[in-house]
């Protein structure tokens, strides 16, 4: 049985990875940083046994080691880590206060990217000693399409998939492969308001957005299928909306 950590795991995208690994049977360690509830329920929607939830503010460097110490005394090994938690804010820089977009900034970087890498260092770590493991990073077509109303999502984005491609070539001889999946728009609740908006339908050439259960299958592919010579990377699923 394979054992994977998804964080930001109570709702969205999180909630479609942990259902579809579950439902190949894997065992979950469910992620959220305050809404444990939401993550009992993505619980109760996984098939299988011996999933548990893990509470943790991942932008907090200091809560990083203790979480990951948590989850590997109740799983005893990792087999993936899916590093999922994400917030986008806009900051526009033209019009943003300075106060409040440097805040907006540092939240973002913090948990967009510096707790991924931090906690991609002691998965990567463990796993190179077991001999095997992967990692997933939730990355976006923002990492290189840019954003205008919130670059430090666009440069958190960027920032995740240039280290874990430098993890990729860290670590491909222990036996630890990194891979990153980069989605556009999808229709998930936090942005249910925005997804039949007509702008954002017109830049989509399928007529619609991406489903989470559609990000959900790329994510479980890369941690449960994909030949190790994918190792480094980033899977774009857009549809078409921006292409590289």
């Amino acid at each position: 049985m394979q054992q994977v950590l998804v964080t930001g795991a109570s709702g969205g995208i999180g909630r479609a990875i942990a259902v579809a690994l579950a439902e190949r049977g894997a065992r979950v360690a469910v992620h959220y940083n305050s809404d444990r509830a939401a993550a009992a329920e993505t619980r109760r929607a996984l098939t299988g046994v011996g999933h548990e939830l893990f509470g943790a503010d991942l932008s907090d460097a200091a809560a990083i080691e203790p979480f990951w110490r948590e989850v590997m005394r109740a799983f005893g090994r990792l087999d993936a880590l899916v590093n999922n938690a994400g917030i986008y804010d806009t900051h526009p820089p033209v019009t943003a206060e300075y106060a409040a977009w440097s805040e907006i900034v540092r939240r973002t970087l913090a948990t967009n990217f510096l707790g991924p890498a931090q906690l991609s260092f002691f998965a990567a770590r463990a796993m190179a000693q077991q001999g095997s493991g992967r990692i997933v990073n939730i990355s976006s077509r923002g990492a290189f399409r840019g954003e205008p109303t919130a670059p430090a999502y666009a440069a958190s984005k960027a920032a995740i998939n240039a280290f874990g491609q430098s993890f990729a070539k860290a670590f491909a001889s222990q036996g630890v492969q990194v891979f990153a999946v980069a989605p556009g728009w999808v229709s998930t609740e936090r942005v249910a308001a925005h997804v039949q908006d007509p702008v954002v339908l017109a830049d989509q050439p399928l007529g619609r957005v991406a489903m989470p259960e559609e990000i959900a299958q790329v994510v479980t592919f890369c941690v449960l299928d994909a030949p190790a010579s994918l190792t480094g990377a980033v899977l774009d699923v857009n549809g078409a909306s921006y292409l590289r």
